[in-house]
């Protein structure tokens, strides 16, 4: 499916600080999205919303910040919403969020049904919002710029990603053991939208899409790239402990080169993600990373998902 191009954003005024509200207060809320916003000097973090008020307020308390009832409420205390909820949810308060006029700061997958993720993208083209999906690969500081410089360079030939954790072995510690959607979806969709986020802007949109089951919730897909270069990319989320990792490696015509292990944490990542979004909140004009790569992926993920079945 070619994507076509997003209208232009209406500008935010630039001598005006954006205030931000946070949709969410599960692990990823916590570590990820409240200390980045309210750290960031380019936001004024307003408030927190979640599912369960308790949580909603030891959160907000954290930061010195609001809490409010309702997202509606939240909506129109706030510019812009950052939402860390599970796709399904997320899909949902994401339309409603955009038809309040609010700009977004999305989490990966955007939705787990090409529906949800079209409804969700046709809301923010109406409202004429500006739009960023948060991939912490994307938005890393050295894998960015190696994201940024093979796409420059091209004549790729080949890719290949292994996305591999451990979150769901016996004796996992791991803070998201606990997630019900991950569990239910899967690796495919948890850790998938990672790989795609690298090998797309690399290699070219995918034309065809096919994947087969390994263990447990580990996924192969196979895809063949508008450049007429293919990749694969296998993930999981019950990989062994001694085999979990992320590795990308591209080769072309320019010779071999893999994607740098992260530096720091996903914090910096996500402060990056709020400086995209608010420069196309300033400028009008849309980010690479938006609503339409956000559908772009989902239709992938769901392509492989039909392939499986």
């Amino acid at each position: 499916m070619t994507i076509p191009p997003a209208p232009a954003n209406p500008p935010f005024a630039p001598d005006t600080t954006p205030r931000i509200g946070l949709l969410g207060t599960g692990t990823w809320a916590r570590r990820v999205h409240a200390p980045a916003l309210a750290a960031h000097p380019g936001v004024a973090f307003t408030g927190v919303w979640g599912r369960r008020p308790d949580a909603a307020r030891e959160l907000a308390d954290a930061y010195g910040v609001q809490t409010y009832a309702t997202p509606d409420d939240l909506f129109a205390a706030t510019d812009a919403v950052a939402i860390a909820l599970p796709p399904t949810v997320q899909a949902e308060l994401g339309v409603r969020a955009a038809e309040a006029g609010r700009h977004l700061l999305l989490d990966k997958p955007v939705a787990t049904s090409v529906p949800e993720a079209r409804a969700l993208a046709e809301a923010v083209e109406r409202a004429g919002v500006a739009s960023v999906v948060f991939f912490t690969a994307r938005f890393g500081i050295e894998e960015g710029a190696w994201i940024e410089e093979q796409a420059a360079v091209g004549g790729w030939f080949t890719g290949h990603a292994d996305w591999l954790a451990s979150v769901f072995v016996p004796g996992s510690e791991s803070p998201y053991a606990s997630s019900p959607w991950r569990r239910t979806k899967g690796a495919l969709w948890d850790v998938g939208p990672h790989a795609l986020s690298v090998l797309l802007p690399v290699l070219g949109d995918a034309e065809t899409v096919t994947a087969v089951r390994g263990p447990l919730d580990t996924v192969l897909m196979t895809l063949r790239h508008t450049t007429g270069a293919v990749s694969t990319a296998a993930v999981s989320l019950t990989a062994p402990p001694a085999a979990a990792g992320v590795q990308v490696t591209v080769r072309g015509t320019a010779g071999t080169t893999a994607l740098p292990r992260r530096q720091d944490g996903p914090g910096p990542a996500y402060q990056r993600a709020v400086d995209a979004l608010l420069t196309s909140m300033s400028t009008g004009a849309p980010h690479a990373c938006d609503i339409r790569f956000g559908l772009r992926v989902t239709e992938i993920l769901a392509a492989a998902e039909a392939a499986l079945a």
